[in-house]
């Protein structure tokens, strides 16, 4: 059983771990197709605002900055688009979706009620399971210290995904993963603030201090209180913010 600092759990002694299956280190490597490349290369941008909401993706230009040709361009448009992250319109073709405040409060609800349920359920995972999204956070931990954020927001996303998928629902990882896809951005936006950063990691450290705890209620009440707190950190990114001290509806403890 786990012990419930998870400080102490990630600082075990590597030499007194079980072996390595090396059954992992014998699959073959993973490639990524150019379409594939491009498509993350494209969705990097978005999130970090080289390509600004409401901008239009220009074929041409973007095919030279990475040299490819606009065919898989145009395939990385395809899957964006079906993200939600891109939006083709009539006359001036592909744009970078621009969401309103309600669009964001409303996805970032539904995305902290999907996490609170998926914490009840993290918490009937294996020791090792858990073990690898500790030290998830610590890699996390790392980066912050280094102010290293593209790094840092990388993990970040991997260990909300990986916790999601703890639950062992597929729809609610389809789900968890369309929305938060669409919502990358404005996150790694809120935490363009050294406080709100700061903020963030803290809200980790409690979720991660649960999960090693396997204390069900703590870990989802963590979860779905930082997804929450996203909206004051990024609600004056956007220009429409009406009622913006009225709390997104839960129904969570």
């Amino acid at each position: 059983m786990l012990e419930c600092d998870y400080h102490s759990i990630i600082m075990v002694n590597p030499s007194k771990q079980a072996p390595t299956d090396t059954s992992a280190a014998a699959a073959p490597i993973e490639r990524l197709t150019l379409h594939e490349e491009v498509t993350n290369r494209l969705r990097d941008m978005i999130v970090e605002s080289q390509l600004k909401p409401g901008e239009r993706i220009q074929e041409m230009e973007l095919a030279q900055q990475l040299r490819v040709s606009r065919t898989p361009i145009r395939e990385a448009i395809k899957v964006l688009t079906s993200e939600g992250l891109v939006e083709l319109l009539p006359l001036r073709g592909a744009i970078v979706k621009s969401f309103s405040a309600k669009d964001a409060r409303d996805m970032l609800d539904v995305i902290a009620q999907l996490e609170e349920y998926a914490g009840r359920r993290a918490c009937d995972a294996s020791d090792e399971q858990i073990q690898s999204i500790l030290d998830l956070h610590e890699r996390m931990r790392e980066h912050h210290l280094r102010g290293e954020r593209p790094a840092y927001f990388a993990l970040n996303q991997q260990i909300h995904g990986e916790l999601i998928a703890l639950a062992d629902n597929d729809t609610l990882s389809m789900t968890h993963a369309l929305l938060s896809k669409r919502m990358r951005s404005l996150r790694y936006s809120g935490n363009s603030e050294p406080g709100n950063w700061a903020t963030a990691l803290a809200e980790h450290d409690t979720m991660m201090r649960a999960l090693a705890a396997r204390d069900r209620d703590a870990l989802a009440h963590a979860m779905g209180e930082h997804i929450r707190n996203t909206w004051p950190r990024v609600r004056h990114i956007l220009n429409d913010t009406p009622d913006t001290d009225t709390p997104p509806v839960s129904d969570a403890a």
